[in-house]
């Protein structure tokens, strides 16, 4: 069972790698993308600058979902756009990888005969197969953001990617610190938030992208903002699983703390990893208090929120990696 879980993991890591491509070459070729209608202007410019004063001119709303200016090259039948399989490809791509990524978490804890969080390469699996999870479903009832899928694939091949190649951990016992019945309830709780972060910090980074772009601004990623979802619903979406996974989170430490004072007859010592995780609650907090206070833009809650996720990110590799305290015994 832990040499099928070990290959696995590779057919997840190329399913989502093949995800993150096709998603991007929808982005490229997508009849509807911006880059397509840039490659088309030059044909276009002409019959535009014909519209005269008789003639009215209807201008493109600023959040408009992907409206194309120019259409793209279509088949020989007039027909479906040679480049409309992509997006349909890279969901059908995603979802092979996240059935690929949960039989790898499954067939790992019952190679180890327990929940598979018990190291680093344990919970990284777990909180990113969680997070594909989270995707489809957000997927399956919001179509119209399915362009942030490139960004939920991006995350997901950079950490599976760490995971396999640098955290692999063989499969082994637990070690006796986290023998307790509190480890599925605080880690599991934890996994929860931290997947419902990543999707949601994804889409709070995809709203800053195409507002920048309404506004103006064309350079580094803003240039791709025009074939990104309408922003307000990314930001509402953004707002729902922040607002979804903050008490989660707050369980999470909550259930650790009481955890701390079984096993080190204390709830909480200033540990390196206790205060990483009362830094993202507190950038959390105050991502959801921006959010619901009006005379604050929606654009800096959603760099708050981005602000959350790094903090989260430092939590599981820097905290891990580069300080040592009683949380060190995740295995590296």
């Amino acid at each position: 069972m832990a040499e099928l879980s070990d290959g696995l993991l590779v057919v997840t890591l190329l399913s989502y790698l093949a995800a993150m491509l096709l998603h991007a070459g929808e982005y490229a070729f997508g009849t509807r993308g911006r880059i397509a209608n840039a490659a088309a202007a030059p044909a276009a410019a002409p019959a535009r600058e014909l519209v005269g004063a008789g003639a009215p001119v209807v201008a493109e709303p600023p959040h408009a979902y992907a409206a194309p200016a120019v259409d793209g090259p279509s088949d020989a039948a007039g027909g479906r756009s040679r480049a409309a399989w992509l997006g349909p490809a890279a969901v059908g791509a995603t979802l092979l990888g996240v059935v690929a990524h949960l039989a790898t978490v499954v067939t790992r804890g019952i190679a180890a005969e327990r929940l598979p969080f018990g190291n680093m390469y344990e919970f990284v699996l777990s909180i990113t197969a969680l997070g594909g999870v989270i995707w489809l479903g957000t997927l399956f009832f919001q179509r119209q953001v399915r362009h942030l899928g490139l960004f939920v694939m991006l995350f997901e091949v950079l950490l599976v990617g760490v995971a396999g190649m640098i955290l692999y951990t063989p499969v082994g016992p637990l070690v006796p610190a986290l023998d307790s019945y509190w480890f599925g309830i605080h880690i599991g709780a934890v996994i929860a938030s931290s997947s419902l972060f990543m999707v949601a910090g994804a889409a709070s980074i995809m709203y800053l992208v195409r507002t920048g772009f309404d506004n103006g601004k064309r350079g580094f990623l803003y240039a791709f903002g025009g074939r990104l979802a309408n922003a307000e619903a990314v930001e509402r979406l953004s707002f729902r699983l922040h607002a979804f996974a903050f008490p989660i989170w707050t369980f999470g430490v909550t259930a650790g703390a009481i955890w701390a004072e079984v096993a080190w007859g204390r709830y909480w010592g200033w540990d390196p990893k206790e205060v990483w995780a009362f830094i993202s609650w507190v950038v959390y907090a105050g991502y959801l208090h921006a959010r619901a206070t009006p005379s604050i833009k929606r654009s800096t809650a959603a760099w708050i929120a981005v602000i959350g996720f790094l903090t989260m990110m430092m939590n599981l590799f820097g905290v891990n990696i580069f300080f040592t305290g009683l949380h060190s015994y995740g295995g590296v």
